[in-house]
């Protein structure tokens, strides 16, 4: 891993976006659930993407929005769902999930030496599986 002269914390790598990617994939698969993963550093770059050729396609722009999502605003997105709803702390529209795309469980940001280095987004099962999945690749990482 690489550090920065400045900060001296280590920055989120492609080998850890790959590694993220892989977890992910690897535990949405043993859940028999196909997936698209996403994976941005801190500056909102893509540094990995996978779809499953089995995934629907709008798996991939979900799990990039729910890692855009969790990157913005340092938080997991499953934490923000109740916030978004009408009456919640941020407002938005209601989609036809009742509840907001953008922020439906699947996206956690990624820390490493109490800093935000990136994000990982995970699209195509149900959020709680989502949320799962990218919970499973971020524990195999810090591993």
């Amino acid at each position: 891993m690489t550090a920065t002269a400045t900060t001296g914390v280590a920055l989120l790598t492609i080998q850890d976006a790959e590694a993220l990617v892989e977890a992910a994939r690897a535990a949405a698969e043993a859940a028999g659930v196909t997936v698209a993963v996403t994976v941005l550093d801190a500056g909102g770059h893509l540094l990995a993407f996978r779809r499953d050729d089995r995934a629907v396609l709008i798996a991939g722009e979900t799990s990039t929005r729910k890692a855009y999502t969790a990157l913005q605003l340092d938080a997991a997105t499953a934490d923000l769902v109740d916030a978004v709803q009408p009456g919640g702390l941020f407002h938005t529209l209601p989609t036809a999930l009742d509840r907001p795309l953008l922020f439906i469980a699947g996206g956690i940001p990624v820390h490493r030496d109490g800093r935000l280095i990136g994000s990982i987004g995970v699209g195509g099962g149900a959020p709680e599986q989502d949320h799962g999945f990218a919970t499973t690749a971020l524990e195999a990482l810090a591993g």
